[in-house]
């Protein structure tokens, strides 16, 4: 029987993921261990393997087959745009993608006037702007905080992951379009959905057990 492999975003999804799949008899003790330096965690019994890795990687891992199975946000699910399959939303991680500014910026958003947006999510502004606003805007590509972009005057606005707005507020930033809901889903590999569909149903069940606990 081969291994079915989970990539797991890094931090406090992984985290949740395994505390979900523990509530329905899946563990890997390995992982607890804050020390250790492995790379792939197994469960022998059940035969599965975990890897934790940056967010961003978990849909080119799950694409390319070296992971069966991904846990991730939706974020970077839409940002990537890979080929696999969505089949779950665990309703973890909460939050939505805004476009955020000034109070002043709105206007400019009503009267699609060219504007210049920040935002570490390109595809995803780009998209929202172009294909459901018919907004013509100019999009740059930051890596930090972008809220210091329309308080420094790189851009009006900014597209980004809005959790309670706090950070908007302290910086004379608010909410002015909601883009779509986040919460992190479960991505399953095409080939494996085909191979090893029992067994990938198995672990979808289970997880949908472990929600209900």
């Amino acid at each position: 029987m081969r291994y079915i492999t989970f990539a797991l975003a890094k931090g406090r999804l992984a985290k949740k993921a395994m505390d979900i799949l523990e509530k329905s008899g899946i563990t890997c003790e390995e992982m607890k261990d804050e020390s250790s330096r492995k790379l792939i965690f197994v469960n022998e019994e059940l035969k599965l393997k975990f890897f934790l890795s940056k967010a961003s990687d978990v849909p080119t891992y799950v694409e390319y087959g070296a992971a069966d199975i991904g846990v991730v946000g939706k974020d970077t699910i839409m940002e990537e745009g890979r080929n696999l399959y969505e089949v779950m939303d665990l309703g973890i991680g909460k939050c939505r993608m805004c476009v955020a500014g000034p109070e002043s910026a709105r206007d400019l958003l009503n009267n699609h006037e060219l504007i210049r947006v920040a935002t570490k999510y390109p595809v995803i502004a780009k998209d929202y702007f172009y294909n459901r606003k018919h907004q013509t805007v100019e999009i740059i590509k930051l890596n930090g905080s972008v809220e210091l972009a329309p308080i420094v005057g790189l851009s009006e606005v900014i597209v980004d992951i809005v959790e309670t707005g706090t950070t908007l507020k302290e910086n004379g930033l608010c909410v002015l379009e909601e883009i779509c809901p986040l919460s992190a889903r479960v991505v399953v590999n095409q080939v494996s959905m085909k191979m090893e569909n029992e067994r990938i149903n198995e672990i979808l069940a289970r997880f949908r057990a472990g929600l209900l606990e």
